[in-house]
């Protein structure tokens, strides 16, 4: 159990899932206490379950769509109700929705990756700074990506809103100084989760082809990433962390292995 994390109060969003379900065990793992949420209820009580099973001494959930105000309103006041405070806030509810080039993007798709990604960290942090300020050594943590450092074919509006998730922590980290609070970024390479089966809409076999012939990231090689930014020492940010499969040397640089 890490001493720095035990018995903390961690808030991740997007836990049903993917890296936020994975950060949730590993947290758990640490001794940590959680505050979870997500849309998908029944997906989110089996992870609090597991967190549990983990060595969380407290698992807790609620449901939280961060695309709407009134839900992260409702959120932030179960938190403050329940716990008073939050020691770790992981932002990383969001994701990629179509891979059309811009000539054919659809609107539903360009708003849903801004609501969640872009407005989503900014509602959050907003509804969530007011309970970590009066805890200097806390630290926020916002899930970016690759994609927000280097563009791709099909990528403009997910590659736009993972840029402003970058630029989002970037000022925070700015107009923070001097609270103690920590501010920093995990930004994933290629990493096999739900994240192309939902860009494509659940067409599996065109999701899998995303991770033919390589070795992807796991939920769980970057839940641990999460989890050692989070435990470093108060006086130490580690502001951006990129991390990417030794498959993968750039976006469009990966090494694919012929089938067996």
């Amino acid at each position: 159990m890490s001493s720095s994390l035990a018995q903390k109060w961690v808030l991740i969003t997007g836990a049903s899932a993917g890296f936020g379900a994975a950060a949730a065990r590993a947290f758990g793992a640490a001794g940590a206490r959680l505050l979870l949420g997500a849309r998908r209820l029944e997906k989110l009580a089996a992870v609090a379950a597991q967190a549990r099973d983990a060595g969380a001494p407290q698992a807790l959930y609620h449901a939280l769509d961060v695309t709407q105000t009134a839900s992260v309103t409702a959120f932030a006041d179960w938190v403050r109700a329940l716990a008073g405070r939050v020691d770790v806030l992981v932002n990383n509810a969001g994701g990629a929705h179509g891979l059309d080039p811009v000539e054919q993007g659809r609107d539903s798709d360009w708003e849903t990756m801004f609501q969640t990604n872009v407005l989503g960290t900014l509602r959050m942090t907003r509804a969530i700074l007011p309970l970590m300020k009066p805890h200097p050594g806390g630290i926020i943590i916002n899930i970016g990506s690759i994609a927000g450092r280097e563009a791709y074919e099909g990528g403009a509006a997910y590659c736009a809103a993972k840029a402003g998730v970058l630029q989002i922590t970037r000022a925070l980290r700015l107009e923070l100084l001097g609270t103690g609070l920590r501010v920093a970024t995990v930004d994933p390479g290629l990493a096999e989760t739900e994240f192309s089966l939902v860009r494509f809409k659940g067409d599996r076999a065109r999701a899998a082809k995303v991770y033919q012939g390589m070795t992807p990231l796991t939920a769980e090689d970057v839940a641990e990433a999460i989890v050692w930014v989070a435990a470093r020492p108060p006086h130490v940010c580690v502001d951006e962390l990129l991390i990417k499969p030794t498959d993968q040397a750039a976006m469009h640089k990966i090494h694919r292995r012929p089938p067996a």
